[in-house]
Order: structure tokens, then C-alpha cells, then sequence
């Protein structure tokens, strides 16, 4: 478990370091850095990459954007160069895990670009494209694989790795992790690697979740705090509207975006819909925006984050999912059109900004079903976010309650829940008892009341219940078809061509018997003689010109005249 008396904060006695090399780092690194423009290390890299280099286990505590890639990844590419060894065929020496496509692919750049003119070899290891090209990556072995938790055990279970080789580990965002629910697969991939290794876990918070995930996976680590869990950057700026409605939001989002045309804006919601929705407005009326969600592909991902990162676009919509970890250092503002579930992420989201010592200005849009969100995010912080326009809810200061002091769900004060878009402006004001008051009971029908009849006088029979056989969880999908795409706010399940069809009922004949039922057992209902089962047409039927099926006796089930397979052939 962590020790406090191990603990890192701030600046302590024999960390007052200026330079990379003096932190252990050799010339030719320190020499790339420079290139790159890096020059200073930052807190994080000040404090860890010596603890990291002496071969101690470390917990890391700091916010996205803080240099942590480096933190790790430069001790990682001193001792793997140090050691010549090759890596065997599909075998790994260093796994760095994260959270997201777009955290591993920006990991493996940044530590590219520190391993210039080095023959060390890194590989990713995402969803979203072929594992067959992963697959062929991994043959001849890699030095470090940066990797989401659920691909990689897609290939160990292929046997296109084994961790059997692993000496280093880090697990980056490992709060984020534990977040996605991928808990369970990184206590598989832990009984995967050798117990001997060195570990290093990198968090922005640190609830009793991450301390349990740290007792489990290092050994004697040292905690390096640089920013408290629950901070927010010192340059951040915070402000809150308090707003009556969605509409609100909207309208204070397009003001505040025309009043600063040259920032580069991102605006975080709680659903890929509502992301969506919102990206597709503010493009119809002008603005140069883009979206990450995860319903985009990691091509529109890739293309939208690029298009942000170099200015074409202004302002990216995004879901806390989607944009974790991800690190853009010229964001001025962050705005929290919807108020995240979980406090801690509120943390993350304004982390995107005031980034590499730039100022950064975070806004919250309030409903008055956020309130209690509100509340908890300033809890966490201890702070007081400064009120920009509107007034705070009554229930800023108690309990959570609706207008009428009927509970607590945001759904039916029409916010947002958790799988989509909430109903509009709500009916705080009903409870659900009074709307089904409000319906008219259905009375029976009269007899005769309502029905239409057929030709032949027959009354249309009621459409037979859906039967329970159809796979209900895609709309419309039939039994053994591709599950189709479909948005939460698809119209196709009412639609008839997604309705199982009934077996057709055959109107009754004009002297009013069943259509296909036979009279008895010798003539069908046309009046014509009824064959037995078997029994072939006789030559008078064939010289009449009617088709004969050849082959098993007419039976409909294969042969020649079956319908699935032969064509019916006329006599001569």
C-alpha cells in the first residue's frame, strides 16, 4: 500500500531540480528533448524520474496535461537502452495501458519522438481497427505496446502476445479506467505479468478504488502528489450561469463563442446524442465545430481531433469518454454544458485548459435539476464557483428537490439521463400519478363498433400480438439479420416494414366456408376433385394443358416442383 511517509509533495528537500540531466536523463535524450522544444522539466517529471529511475514502484497524482508521458516514459527509454537485449517473438518488454484509442495513440507519439534515431520499438494496440494487422505487428516482438485493456486481451486470447516478458508496467488515468468498468480486465492482465516488474500507476484523483487497484499491483510504491485529487489548475478561471432550460444553455453557448472568435473552445455533455445534436446545430448556424463520441468511427475521431489541434476547427463537442487524456495546450475555454454525473470528472473536463502556463477559463451551464451536481463539484473543489448570470436554485443548500418537493429525479423534470436525451422542457410540476390520472380509461368497444369487414361480408380479424420469438433489442431486426445501426431517437420500430408479419388469413369463400379448407374429403373448394397425398395428375388433367410437377408424386416438399429449388417443367 502507499506509505504517507513516502509521499512527494510539492518541493522537497533533494528535488530541487532545473534540468533534465541532472535528473538522471542521458545527453542524447536530454539533446532530443531540446529539439523538441522541452527544455524544463515539469513537477511531475521533476519528482518522478528519479524515484522511477532507482527502480521504485510509484503512484503519480496529477491532472491531464501536466507532462506525465514524460514522466514515465523518459526513465522507460533510459533502462530499455541500457538493457541491449532484443524482445522474443510476440512478447513485450514495457505495457503502458490507458483508458482510450485516442490516450494510447498520443502516448505512443509523444514517446516516438523522445525515441528518435533508437532502436527501440513501440506498437499500439487499439479498437476500432483490424487486429489481423495488429496481429502481424506483434510477430516479431516489441519493446514498448501502449494499449486499451480490452484489445489486448483480444490478442493474448489469439496468442498474438504473451506478457510472460513484461518487466515494466503503467497504468495511465488509471481512475478513468476503473471508471470505464475495465477493472476486471486489468486484474486479468495482472495475473498475466511476472510478479518481479516495476509498476507505475498514474491518477488525476485518488479514491479508495485507485489506493485497493495499488495494493494489488505495486510493490512499497511511493506517492508523488504534485496537485491535490479535486484540485482544478491555479489559472483556471470558473464561472456558473444558472439557467431555466436547455434553450438557455444554447443561447449563452452561441453568445459566448461570437465574443471570442479566436479561442479554441470545447464543450463536454453527458450524451453522445446530445453531443451530436449540439455539434449539428452550431454548424447549421455558422460556427466551425466538430464532434468525438463513441458512435464515431476512430477515423472521425482522428480527423476531428486533428482538424481541432490545428485551428480549422474552433470548437469540439465531446463526451467525457471520448476525450480523456486528451492533451491540446492552446483550449481558452472549457464549457460544461451539462454537468457531469461524477464530480471528479468535472475536474478532468477543466483540466483541458490553462495548460503549459496559458490562462484558461472554465464555464457550467446550471438547470435546476443540476443543482445538486453543482453542489457536489464544490464540495469536492472547496471552492465557490463565482455566479456569472442567474440566480442559484433554492436547493443549492439542502436536499436535492423538484419545484413541487415531489423527489429528486431529473428525468421527470426533463434533464438528460443517463442513456439520453431527457423530454424537453419537463413537467416538474406532475407527478406521475397525475399524468396517468389525466388518461381516459378505455372502454370496451360495442359490438360492431369500430371493425371493417371484407368483401365477401367477413369481419377483418385483430392483428395478432408480436410474437415473443423476434429479437427485441434491435428495432425491427428479424431473426438471423445484421443488427442495423440505429440512434436512440430511430423511428424504424413503428414502421410496417419492421413489424413481423402475421400468417395472412385467406378469405372466406362467397357460400361462406374457409378458403382451403376442403368439404370433406374429396373436392377442394374450387369444386375441382382433391388428389391424395402421393398420387400423381392423371393424362387427362396433362392433356387439359395444366403443368405437372415431375418427381415425387407432386409432393411439394423437394424434388423438381419444389418451391426452395426446381423449376416446374410443362408436359409435352
Amino acid at each position: 500500500m502507499v506509505r504517507s511517509g513516502d509521499s512527494h509533495c510539492g518541493a522537497p528537500k533533494g528535488y530541487t531540480l532545473t534540468n533534465f540531466e541532472s535528473l538522471g536523463v542521458s545527453k542524447p535524450i536530454v539533446a532530443t528533448l531540446f529539439q523538441l522544444g522541452i527544455e524544463t522539466p515539469t513537477p511531475i517529471q521533476e519528482h518522478s524520474i528519479p524515484l522511477l529511475l532507482e527502480g521504485r514502484d510509484l503512484i503519480g497524482l496529477a491532472q491531464t496535461g501536466t507532462g506525465k508521458t514524460a514522466a514515465f516514459g523518459l526513465p522507460l527509454i533510459e533502462k530499455l537502452l541500457a538493457d541491449e537485449r532484443r524482445p522474443d517473438n510476440r512478447t513485450t518488454r514495457t505495457l503502458i495501458l490507458a483508458p482510450t484509442r485516442e490516450l494510447v495513440n498520443q502516448i505512443a507519439e509523444s514517446l516516438k519522438k523522445f525515441i528518435r534515431k533508437s532502436p527501440l520499438r513501440i506498437n499500439v494496440v487499439v479498437g476500432g481497427v483490424s487486429i489481423n494487422k495488429q496481429q502481424l505487428q506483434l510477430e516479431k516482438g516489441t519493446d514498448i505496446l501502449v494499449a486499451t485493456p480490452g484489445r489486448l486481451l483480444d490478442l493474448v486470447n489469439r496468442r498474438a502476445i504473451t506478457l510472460t516478458a513484461v518487466r515494466y508496467l503503467v497504468l495511465d488515468e488509471a481512475d478513468q479506467m476503473l471508471d470505464l468498468g475495465f477493472v476486471h480486465d486489468l486484474r486479468k492482465i495482472a495475473k498475466m505479468v511476472p510478479k518481479k516488474r516495476q509498476t507505475m500507476l498514474f491518477s488525476a484523483t485518488m479514491p479508495k478504488a485507485i489506493a485497493d487497484l495499488a495494493g494489488e499491483y505495486l510493490v512499497d510504491p511511493v506517492k508523488v502528489e504534485v496537485t491535490p485529487p479535486g484540485k482544478a489548475a491555479d489559472k483556471v478561471e470558473q464561472y456558473v450561469h444558472f439557467v431555466a432550460g436547455k434553450n438557455d444553455k444554447t443561447e449563452l453557448l452561441r453568445k459566448s463563442l461570437t465574443e471570442n472568435p479566436d479561442g479554441r473552445a470545447m464543450v463536454f455533455l453527458r450524451t453522445k446524442h446530445g453531443a451530436e445534436k449540439l455539434m449539428k446545430h452550431l454548424e447549421n448556424i455558422g460556427y466551425s465545430v466538430a464532434s468525438i463520441h463513441g458512435n464515431k468511427s476512430q477515423g472521425q475521431r482522428e480527423r476531428a481531433l486533428k482538424a481541432f489541434r490545428d485551428g480549422s476547427v474552433k470548437t469540439l463537442i465531446a463526451t467525457d469518454v471520448a476525450a480523456r487524456g486528451i492533451d491540446i495546450p492552446a483550449v481558452s475555454h472549457v464549457y460544461n454544458y451539462d454537468l457531469p454525473e461524477v464530480p471528479d470528472a468535472y475536474v478532468h473536463r477543466i483540466g483541458r485548459t490553462a495548460r503549459a502556463g496559458r490562462d484558461g477559463i472554465a464555464i457550467a451551464f446550471c438547470a435546476p435539476d443540476e443543482a445538486r451536481l453543482l453542489r457536489d463539484i464544490e464540495r469536492l473543489m472547496g471552492i465557490d464557483i463565482t455566479v456569472a448570470s442567474g440566480e442559484a436554485p433554492a436547493n443549492m443548500n439542502g436536499a436535492p428537490r423538484r419545484a413541487n418537493g415531489n423527489g429528486n429525479n431529473r428525468n421527470r423534470n426533463g434533464g438528460q439521463g443517463r442513456e439520453g436525451q431527457g423530454r424537453g422542457e419537463g413537467r416538474g410540476d406532475q407527478n406521475r400519478s397525475e399524468h396517468r390520472g389525466s388518461r381516459q380509461e378505455r372502454r370496451p368497444r360495442r359490438e360492431g363498433e369500430g371493425s371493417e369487414v371484407r368483401a365477401g361480408g367477413e369481419e377483418r380479424r385483430p392483428r395478432p400480438e408480436r410474437p415473443t420469438s423476434r429479437n427485441e433489442d434491435f428495432r425491427g431486426q428479424r431473426r438471423g439479420e445484421a443488427a442495423p445501426n440505429l440512434g436512440p431517437d430511430n423511428d424504424l420500430a413503428s414502421t410496417s416494414d419492421f413489424r413481423p408479419s402475421a400468417k395472412p388469413q385467406r378469405p372466406a369463400h362467397a357460400n361462406g366456408e374457409p378458403s382451403g379448407h376442403h368439404r370433406g374429403n374429396s373436392r377442394h373448394a374450387h369444386g375441382r376433385p382433391a388428389r391424395k397425398h402421393g398420387e400423381d395428375r392423371g393424362p387427362q388433367q396433362a392433356q387439359a394443358g395444366e403443368p405437372r410437377r415431375d418427381g415425387n408424386g407432386g409432393n411439394r416438399r423437394g424434388g423438381s416442383g419444389s418451391r426452395n429449388g426446381g423449376q416446374r417443367r410443362e408436359r409435352a
